[in-house]
């Protein structure tokens, strides 16, 4: 199973490029067997342009997910402060292995009724295959 998960354009370019490799939620999904996140760039891209391997999430309280993944965070200390202000937990996903697609995906092409989602989507294996089979990874 797969989950897709709306990531500003400036931050998917970070996690392609390698120098984000932690994706940073207010809230996770619940399911187990998650182990792929698929990348749809918000707006002005409005495409799915790859995906990951999760290699773990952490859950800790915000001064303490900064103290972890500062180093590969891809952003300000206080662009991360304005996202969890008020949190006492905050997530990330350790991304692991990165595909970007070649060409990338209209979602409404794979999505009857596409919208974005707020916080993630669930992607059954039968949407995932199409997805995964006439791409290859980035150079």
């Amino acid at each position: 199973m797969k989950v897709l998960l709306s990531i500003k354009p400036e931050f998917a370019e970070k996690i392609f490029e390698g120098t984000k490799r932690f994706e940073f939620r207010k809230n996770v999904y619940r399911s187990k067997d998650v182990k792929t996140v698929v990348v749809y760039a918000t707006m002005p891209i409005g495409q799915i342009i790859g995906e990951f391997d999760v290699d773990q999430i952490l859950c800790e309280t915000p001064d303490e997910l900064w103290a972890l993944t500062c180093d590969y965070s891809g952003i300000s200390r206080t662009f991360f402060d304005e996202y969890f202000f008020g949190r006492t937990r905050s997530f990330a996903l350790a991304v692991g292995d990165v595909r970007r697609y070649d060409i990338p995906l209209d979602p409404s092409e794979f999505i009857d009724n596409f919208t974005p989602p707020q916080s993630y989507m669930y992607i059954d294996d039968e949407l995932g295959r199409p997805l995964a089979v006439p791409l290859s990874p980035a150079a």
